[in-house]
């Protein structure tokens, strides 16, 4: 299977942008906008770490079900998150 990571809506990728930029002044690594050559292997990778260390709380997060309505009864449950900066 092939993977496609392009965003292709403007203002998701400017959100991603800027939650790129947060998360590297949390880390105090320097990026600039465009291309980044100039980072080592471990400046970039502490940005990406950081970036899911915020996102995983959401994925992590416990949801409790209050709503069976009876023993054995199967309901799919979809759960929506969003990233807001």
């Amino acid at each position: 299977m092939k993977s496609n990571n392009q965003i292709n809506i403007p203002q998701a990728r400017e959100a991603m942008d800027k939650f790129k930029m947060q998360a590297a002044s949390e880390v105090g690594v320097n990026l600039t906008n465009g291309y980044n050559g100039h980072l080592t292997s471990r400046e970039a990778g502490s940005v990406g770490g950081q970036m899911v260390k915020k996102m995983s709380t959401v994925r992590t997060a416990k949801f409790v079900r209050q709503n069976r309505t009876s023993q054995g009864h199967i309901q799919n449950v979809n759960y929506l998150a969003s990233i807001t900066i």
